[in-house]
C-alpha cells in the first residue's frame, strides 16, 4: 500500500513540486493497489461505495487505460514509490496475461477478462480488435522495454515479450486490403462491419506513427497522408476566442487529443508537414480554458481557476465534454494532464479543486472523475484513461522521462522519419548527411 494522501486542503498549501509529487503518487495507486487482480492490469474503472467508500472493482481491464499504467508504472520506479524489483514482478504478471489473450491480427480487445484473457466486447458489433487501444498498450510497453534495460533474466524475458506483442500486430491488416486509411475494429464475428475510419484530428496520431514504425507490419506512409491527415476535423484555421487553431474540430475538441498521443510522443519541436504540435497542443488547451472562462452558458464555478473539458463521466453517463459539448462537467483530467502546456495556469486549477471542494474531489486514487457544480454531483468513479495521463503528463513536465523513453525506441525513429516528421529526438540520419 503506497502512502496516501488524505488531507486535500493541507496538500493545496504544498509548494508546486511537492504537490505535483502528492498528485501523481495518490493518483498512480489506482494502477498499484487498485489494478485487476488476477492479471495486475488496469481495470476500466473503480467505483467507491458506501460511507466507509470501499472502493467497487469494475471486471474489465482496459487496454489503452493498461498502457497508460505501464508508463505510470516506470514514474513510480524513478520516484520510489515501488523498487525496480517490484515493477518487474508486477511487469510479468502483466505480460503473461497480455500473452495469454485473445487478440485479432495481433490486435487486443478494448475490454479483456483479466483472469482468462478473453475478450469482453465494448458494443455487440464491438467484440474484438480495437486498433486505438492496442496503440496505446503499445507506446507504454516500448517505454517499458526501453526502461526496463538492464541485463538481468526478468528484464530480457520482459523485452522480448513486448517484442512478440509489438511485433505481431498487423498494423496493415487494418488498411482493409491496402486501402489508403487505417480502420478502428475488426471482428472475426462482424468483419468490418463498424467500419469507422481513423481519420484526424483527433487522439490517434499514435496509432499512425506505429503504424509506420512497426518492423513487420508497417503501413505505406501514404496511408497517414491521404487517411489520417484528410478527416474531416483535421484542418481548422479558425480563431476561438481570439487564438487561432492549425487543426482540429471546432473549438479543438475534447482535451484528451492533447494528451493520449502525448505522453509518449514528445510534442516539443515536433513538427510535420501540418503542424507544430507543441504550439497546436498549447493553443487546444488555451481555448478550452478561455472557453470556461468566457463561460456562455453561465455553468457555476467556471473560471480561471476552474476550467477543463474532456470526455468523463458526467451526471448522466459518459461524454466527451469540450466547448461546443458543454453541459456544465468538469474533468480534472483535463487540466492536470496539461500541466506540460500550461505550469501555472494548471496548478492554480489543482490548487482550487483541493481548497473549494476538498474530499467531495480528493479521494482513495486521487481525483475523481468529474464533477459539476450546477448538479451538485462529484464521481464516485475512477477512470484508467484519466488517471494514467495525470501521472504521465505530471511527469513529462517534470522531467521529460516518459518522452525520453519513447522517443529513444529505434522503430519509432523510423516511423517518424517515414512520415517526414522533424524532432530534436530525431539525430541526423545517413542520408540526411
Amino acid at each position: 500500500m503506497l502512502k496516501d494522501d488524505r488531507n486535500p486542503r493541507a496538500l493545496a498549501a504544498l509548494p508546486d513540486d511537492a504537490l505535483i509529487e502528492a498528485v501523481q503518487r495518490q493518483t498512480f495507486r489506482y494502477f498499484w493497489d487498485g489494478a485487476d487482480a488476477a492479471s495486475g492490469l488496469a481495470l476500466d474503472r473503480r467505483t467507491l461505495v458506501g460511507p466507509t467508500r470501499e472502493d467497487k472493482a469494475d471486471d474489465k481491464v482496459a487496454i489503452g487505460g493498461t498502457g497508460f499504467g505501464i508508463m505510470a508504472l516506470i514514474v513510480a520506479v524513478e520516484r520510489g514509490w515501488v523498487t525496480r524489483d517490484e515493477a518487474l514482478a508486477r511487469l510479468g504478471r502483466m505480460r503473461d496475461a497480455l500473452l495469454r489473450a485473445t487478440r485479432y491480427h495481433g490486435a487486443f480487445p478494448h475490454f479483456l477478462d483479466g483472469a482468462s484473457g478473453a475478450t469482453i466486447p465494448m458494443s455487440p458489433k464491438d467484440d474484438a480488435a480495437d486498433l486505438v487501444e492496442t496503440a496505446y498498450l503499445i507506446m507504454g510497453l516500448l517505454c517499458a522495454r526501453q526502461y526496463f534495460s538492464e541485463d538481468t533474466p526478468d528484464a530480457r524475458r520482459l523485452r522480448g515479450d513486448i517484442d512478440t506483442l509489438w511485433h505481431e500486430v498487423e498494423w496493415d491488416w487494418f488498411t482493409q486490403g491496402g486501402r489508403d486509411v487505417l480502420y478502428w475494429h475488426w471482428s472475426p464475428n462482424h468483419g468490418w462491419a463498424m467500419n469507422h475510419e481513423v481519420r484526424g484530428w483527433n487522439e490517434c496520431l499514435i496509432t499512425y506513427v506505429l503504424a509506420a514504425a512497426a518492423p513487420r507490419h508497417a503501413v505505406d506512409p501514404r496511408v497517414y497522408h491521404r487517411g489520417f491527415a484528410v478527416g474531416p476535423d483535421f484542418a481548422n484555421g479558425r480563431s476561438y476566442h481570439g487564438i487561432e487553431l492549425p487543426l482540429g474540430p471546432p473549438f479543438g475538441g475534447p482535451l484528451f487529443f492533447a494528451h493520449y498521443t502525448f505522453c509518449g510522443l514528445d510534442p516539443r519541436g515536433l513538427k510535420d508537414r501540418y503542424a507544430d504540435y507543441w504550439d497546436l497542443n498549447c493553443r487546444h488547451v488555451q481555448i478550452n480554458r478561455a472557453h470556461c472562462i468566457a463561460n456562455p452558458q453561465g455553468h457555476p464555478g467556471y473560471g480561471e481557476s476552474c476550467w477543463g473539458l474532456t470526455a468523463s463521466d458526467d451526471p448522466d453517463g459518459y461524454l466527451a465534454h469540450a466547448p461546443d459539448i458543454d453541459n456544465g462537467t468538469i474533468s480534472p483530467t483535463a487540466a492536470l494532464a496539461s500541466l506540460p502546456y500550461a505550469p501555472a495556469e494548471v496548478m492554480q486549477v489543482a490548487r482550487h479543486f483541493l481548497a473549494a471542494h476538498g474530499a467531495r474531489v480528493w479521494r482513495d486514487y486521487g481525483f475523481v472523475d468529474a464533477f459539476c457544480e450546477r448538479r451538485g454531483w462529484f464521481a464516485d468513479t475512477f477512470l484508467a484513461i484519466d488517471q494514467g495521463p495525470i501521472v504521465v503528463m505530471m511527469e513529462n513536465h517534470r522531467t521529460g522521462l516518459l518522452w525520453k523513453l519513447f522517443m529513444s525506441v529505434p522503430e519509432v525513429q523510423a516511423g517518424l522519419r517515414r512520415l517526414d516528421f522533424s524532432s530534436p529526438h530525431l539525430a541526423p540520419s545517413t542520408h540526411d548527411l
